[in-house]
């Protein structure tokens, strides 16, 4: 994602604590205190401009969010739509999505969403793709017991990369579409690369993953 430089980006994560915290590591293993609840917890991991997120939390107050992204100068424009709607079970982070388990505890989150991720298609940068062996294990690790990946993207060799590594890490494939916005599938909400590629005709793919009981 090419985002414009944003000077002020920083300085003002920094005046917004209440939204994202700037001592993440503190509240490993205490997110329902951070939010004052016993609500479940779902994270995305690279959230972007944070549409999805936001509008999530709006439509689930029953739920607690977290929005992971690695670069200020996106994450700005996410803490606006959050300072907007002032959104009690949304929080951001700005740290790297590679380094979960520093942030969360074993079991503390319910649901992961990945969404329309950077394919990295060049082999050597198989690593880095959200969802290659290295990754699944750091979500295996915070997750619950039979939680669940949900996973979108336009990209269709990500899309059968990430079939071929949820099933060769033992998950199972719960649901798959291969054109989300002709199928019957109820609550869908776009991701701002999503409203982009669909209005330009590309289809959507979806799956959503479970890591069995080991």
């Amino acid at each position: 994602m090419r985002v414009r430089n944003k000077p002020w980006a920083k300085e003002k994560v920094a005046e917004y604590p209440q939204y994202i915290p700037s001592d993440p590591m503190a509240w490993k293993g205490k997110w329902q205190d951070k939010f004052q609840n016993k609500q479940p917890i779902h994270i995305e991991v690279g959230t972007g401009k944070g549409q999805f997120i936001t509008e999530m939390a709006k439509a689930h107050p029953e739920i607690n969010y977290v929005g992971i992204e690695l670069q200020t100068n996106v994450i700005v424009i996410a803490l606006d739509k959050l300072i907007e709607e002032k959104l009690p079970n949304l929080q951001l982070l700005l740290v790297n999505g590679s380094m979960l388990t520093e942030y969360f505890a074993a079991g503390e989150v319910d649901q992961v969403y990945l969404n329309f991720s950077d394919p990295w298609p060049k082999k050597r940068h198989e690593k880095r793709r959200l969802t290659s062996p290295s990754f699944l294990s750091n979500y295996e690790n915070i997750l619950k017991k039979n939680g669940e990946i949900h996973f979108k993207t336009d990209n269709r060799g990500l899309f059968e990369y990430s079939l071929a590594s949820f099933s060769q890490y033992g998950m199972i494939l719960k649901q798959v579409w291969l054109d989300l916005h002709q199928s019957d599938f109820v609550g869908n909400i776009m991701t701002e690369y999503e409203a982009k590629f669909s209005a330009k005709g590309q289809p959507i793919y979806r799956v959503e993953a479970v890591f069995p009981e080991r």
